[in-house]
């Protein structure tokens, strides 16, 4: 069944997202070669807390986490760890948080000193995935409107598209109906309608689009070990167009973009 939300709830849902995109920017104050990735983590549930949250993904289906820290070819469900962070690593942060009822949902990949230049453009487009994504969240259109602009844009920029892990609705619970593919055909899907609160997040990798789980049953890897990117906005479909809950500002004022 899908939820959709009123005027209240949304505002409800945009608070959660906000601290959710403080959160990243905390994050991102500490961010650097030689950080271990559980550090990392301590401090975004610290400010989550501080803040009036709760973890969003902390025990969700038992995850052990507040943060999935994905690394270089992880794609998404990365466990922190006492892994340290080097020079031309990506790391892929997704944090959630539950806030007066509500949950937010974001995620950002970034770039730790100087990486490739390959790997530079997977990133550029990744996020231009997303921002083409949610041009299509409009009222009238349809979800596979929003994963054939993903898919297309990808794979006209030769890379792949990650077809198991896909977006999803947020509200009241942190995955909701309906799923959002980063990959489809226009036409396809859900016709959307006012209210109706999604979280769009493109996984677009270097080289192939075949997936792994890692050993200890929650890291999503590459199978060629080539990196993979990850961004991830949670947004309201309303009558005059796509609403973005989360944001990327406070990541890009710590980080100088």
């Amino acid at each position: 069944m899908v939820y959709y939300k009123n005027d209240e709830e949304i505002e409800l849902l945009r608070l959660s997202n906000q601290l959710v995109s403080k959160t990243h920017a905390e994050i991102a104050k500490h961010i650097k070669p030689g950080v271990k990735t559980i550090k990392l983590d301590q401090i975004a549930e610290e400010y989550i807390r501080d803040h009036g949250g709760i973890p969003g993904f902390l025990n969700y289906n038992g995850f052990p986490n507040s943060l999935c820290i994905s690394l270089n070819e992880q794609v998404v469900h990365g466990i922190p760890s006492s892994l340290e962070l080097k020079d031309g690593d990506i790391v892929s942060i997704d944090c959630g948080v539950y806030m007066n009822g509500y949950h937010g949902d974001s995620a950002y990949t970034f770039s730790i000193g100087e990486v490739d230049n390959k790997v530079k453009k997977l990133l550029k487009v990744t996020m231009e995935c997303l921002y083409l994504g949610i041009e299509k969240a409009i009222v009238g259109n349809r979800i596979g409107d929003i994963s054939y602009a993903i898919q297309q844009h990808a794979e006209n920029n030769g890379f792949s598209v990650v077809r198991e892990m896909v977006g999803h609705g947020v509200g009241r619970n942190l995955h909701e109906k309906p799923e959002v593919p980063n990959y489809g055909r226009r036409g396809k899907g859900l016709k959307m309608k006012p209210g109706l609160v999604i979280a769009i997040e493109p996984m677009i990798n270097l080289g192939t689009k075949t997936i792994v789980q890692g050993n200890d049953g929650w890291t999503i890897k590459t199978k060629d070990g080539l990196p993979s990117a990850h961004f991830e906005h949670s947004i309201a479909i309303k009558k005059d167009g796509p609403d973005i809950l989360s944001t990327f500002k406070y990541i890009e004022e710590v980080l100088n973009i």
